[in-house]
């Protein structure tokens, strides 16, 4: 340390860090880095992490086959990513977290293990699911202590939209939106007067056909896509709590509305060009087509709000990217 304004200088005696090479050394390996990333946690929860993948091999397996097989769920192989990509965006102040291990990480554990016990013995896969959830925040106030838990915990919570809905809460959710969608596509045909248009229930009845708005367009699928892709981009762009809870919830009339939008356009290419119109590649054209029109609704309000809370002075103008906090 030299006084100020003095021309003396020293040089401290330091050991070298982990990314210096010393003259004639080799720098360190990919696997040393990693190696002394784990090492803080030692033998004993590499070997509890073991058992843990041990444990839920055979619910991650039902899980990755219902991403494939299902199409209402395909969107459950990015959530992860997108998870883990939230995390290493913050990794900076990740660091800076004060890390307290905590014993009640392992009461958290052993609470997610008996739900995934009981979800084993009543074959109920949304508990076995949710104890896999429950398992990750256990070992992460185990290994690291609440702190952290608190820091990540937007992107565990994001974790959910991985897990399908439990099909008695399915169930109670598709049939009123299948009402919906045919109740507001019959609205705006009517409105319109192209051709004479009946609804009974579900069921659109067109002058030389019935179109059935069954499971696979209530909308349920492009709902659980947009209101993942609301929540990741809220929480990306936007600082204001607020604001991002309500950029969640005005996903669900917009998700409804593009749906009910789906349907009509359905109806009349049916009505005009024959049930073709209503099934295989045209039918899941359009519905790539609504979701792509509900991102740019949503994009679109999203920047309208901007726009007026500038205008209203309600918008900080040193307002910085949400991923620069620590917090959720």
């Amino acid at each position: 340390m030299a006084l100020a304004g003095s021309n003396t200088t020293s040089t401290a005696l330091t050991q070298p860090g982990e990314d210096e090479v010393l003259p004639g050394g080799k720098p360190p390996s990919k696997f040393a880095t990693i190696g002394q990333t784990l090492k803080p946690f030692g033998w004993q929860g590499l070997l509890l992490v073991a058992v843990l993948g041990v444990l839920y091999a055979s619910v991650l397996k039902l899980l990755v086959y219902q991403w494939y097989s299902d199409a209402d769920y395909s969107h459950g192989f990015l959530v992860p990513l997108l998870s883990a990509y939230l995390i290493w965006q913050r990794r900076d102040k990740l660091r800076q977290v004060p890390r307290h291990p905590s014993w009640w990480g392992m009461v958290i554990v052993g609470f997610s293990l008996g739900l995934l016990f009981l979800g084993s013995l009543g074959a109920e896969l949304s508990l076995a699911r949710l104890s896999i959830l429950g398992t990750l925040c256990g070992l992460i106030v185990y290994f690291t202590g609440s702190a952290m838990l608190r820091a990540v915990a937007f992107p565990m919570a994001f974790l959910l939209f991985a897990i399908p809905i439990p099909v008695v809460i399915y169930n109670e959710i598709v049939f009123p939106l299948q009402f919906i969608a045919s109740k507001f596509a019959t609205r705006v045909l009517e409105l319109l007067n192209l051709f004479p248009i009946m609804r009974e229930g579900n069921v659109l009845i067109l002058p030389h056909m019935r179109l059935e708005v069954v499971e696979a367009c209530s909308g349920i699928r492009s709902l659980m896509s947009l209101l993942a892709l609301a929540a990741g981009y809220g929480y990306l762009v936007e600082k204001s709590t607020p604001v991002r809870w309500f950029l969640v919830l005005a996903m669900v009339p917009l998700a409804i509305v593009s749906n009910g939008m789906r349907i009509m356009i359905t109806a009349v290419m049916a009505n005009y060009m024959g049930p073709q119109a209503a099934e295989g590649f045209m039918h899941e054209f359009s519905g790539w087509v609504i979701f792509v029109v509900a991102t740019i609704m949503f994009l679109t309000m999203h920047s309208l709000i901007t726009l007026v809370r500038k205008k209203l002075g309600w918008l900080p103008s040193d307002r910085q990217p949400a991923i620069s906090q620590v917090g959720p």
